[in-house]
């Protein structure tokens, strides 16, 4: 499931028509516009609803299309009645929204604080769980946290109908990458399809004759593919084309691949190259049958629209305040350095290919994990970020070194302490507010890296 072109915002502004109508009329409009400069699609009335009767017609109007956000403006004071209704019917996440208003020694024109405070304690009681935002219309900040639950309310509106392919089963003792599909689906309505290594085996050896195009596509993009094992080459490209249609057939949104031991000892290559281009096409895909890391992938891919790369973390160095992230060679291409030149090599201990060599880019990034390590079903997501240095490649593979935000000793010490999983993922950008929020809607503690 994609996102849509752009965020959808229901915006419902609540009014009694004993207080300055005009001025919450104003208000409004601002409001509306400042979301709309924000690059956020504005739907519901254009007027103050003031009963029972405009809730329902704004309720009717908001159900047309999917919502990432029901901002509720408390024009003016109103009792609790209508946006307990509100929260009832439209299936979004509620944003609360109050306006400062200037003491003149006359007339509370507004009173919004106070119609915002009776709103949260009856949404409370009422168990509906909400956020809010106390700024005047034209606030940047205030708009922009807006957007950042708009986009977190849009991932978990996808996450709803996500289908995550999950390729085999996940090796003997590699804990984190062990998952229950009860607890995915009830928790975050995640679906899992099981899908046997075989099918894609067979598929992969039919697919050969086809990769030829692939191939010399490569070609363009890639050093060193003639000097490789060329039956075994062909084998890895007829894997992504396999797994490609498999995913296109059955509406996956992205892939957990049991990589190894099979693809090496029964197919004969390695289906690290394979991943790598298919997380680059943005479907994301995780090695060792690894479905929260792939979760984790296509939550940071909906948030920067660009792939997100499951990796190990695998050196920290204190002293020098920084981290290297790795994998064998499945980072999507996107990611690597414009300095560089990627390479096609064979895996370090397999001897196989295809498999991507190349530095990462630099630039801003976040690092997150959806992560079940204190026990089956209970879920925190794991959050942080830093800065991708330009450095060269540290281990054959795919690798980055990354300068987090906190101290690279402290980081450490919270992976090992917290006995968290070996994969993360990462992409370009900096999501972290998207994705506390987004672990608030969920109702999952976050863990900061």
């Amino acid at each position: 499931m994609k996102p849509t072109s752009g965020l959808r915002a229901g915006l419902v502004a609540l009014a009694r028509t004993t207080f300055d109508v005009r001025l919450a009329e104003s208000v409004h409009s601002q409001l509306a516009q400042s979301l709309t400069e924000a690059r956020l699609t504005v739907v519901g009335p254009a007027e103050l609803v003031v009963n029972d009767q405009g809730v329902e017609a704004a309720c009717r109007e908001l159900e047309r299309e999917p919502l990432d956000l029901l901002l509720v403006l408390q024009a003016t004071f109103a009792d609790s009645r209508m946006v307990i209704e509100l929260a009832r019917q439209v299936h979004a996440p509620l944003l609360l929204w109050a306006v400062p208003e200037e003491p003149s020694g006359g007339r509370l024109r507004l009173n919004s604080f106070c119609g915002i405070n009776l709103a949260a304690h009856a949404l409370r009681r009422a168990g509906h769980r909400y956020l809010t935002i106390y700024a005047r219309p034209g606030d940047w900040r205030g708009v922009e946290r807006a957007r950042q639950v708009a986009r977190a309310g849009q991932v978990r509106r996808l996450l709803a109908g996500a289908r995550i392919g999950r390729v085999g089963g996940n090796p003997d003792g590699f804990d984190p990458c062990s998952m229950d599909p009860a607890a995915l689906q009830r928790r975050f309505g995640v679906r899992i399809v099981q899908l046997a290594l075989e099918e894609v085996f067979d598929r992969a050896r039919a697919a050969l004759p086809d990769a030829s195009g692939l191939r010399q596509m490569l070609d363009l993009r890639l050093a060193g593919l003639a000097e490789l094992d060329q039956p075994a080459l062909g084998r890895t490209l007829g894997s992504y084309l396999a797994l490609r249609q498999l995913a296109a057939e059955m509406d996956l949104d992205g892939l957990a691949v049991r990589c190894w031991p099979e693809f090496f000892t029964e197919l004969g290559c390695a289906a690290c190259g394979a991943m790598s281009l298919l997380t680059d096409e943005l479907t994301p895909c995780s090695c060792e049958a690894d479905v929260n890391g792939t979760i984790t992938q296509l939550v940071l891919q909906w948030l920067s629209g660009e792939p997100a790369f499951g990796t190990d973390m695998v050196a920290f160095d204190a002293d020098r305040n920084h981290a290297v992230l790795w994998h064998c060679g499945l980072a999507p291409l996107s990611m690597a350095d414009p300095k560089s030149t990627p390479r096609g090599t064979i895996h370090s201990n397999r001897r196989l290919p295809l498999l991507l060599e190349f530095p990462l880019r630099p630039g801003r990034v976040t690092i997150a994990r959806l992560s079940e390590a204190e026990g089956t079903g209970s879920y925190r997501l794991v959050v942080g970020g830093g800065e991708m240095l330009e450095a060269p490649l540290s281990f054959s593979g795919t690798s980055g070194v990354v300068r987090f935000d906190r101290p690279a000793g402290l980081v450490m010490e919270t992976i090992l302490a917290e006995g968290l999983d070996h994969h993360v993922a990462l992409t370009y950008g900096d999501h972290q507010t998207a994705l506390e929020i987004l672990a608030e809607m969920l109702d999952i503690p976050v863990l900061r890296l």
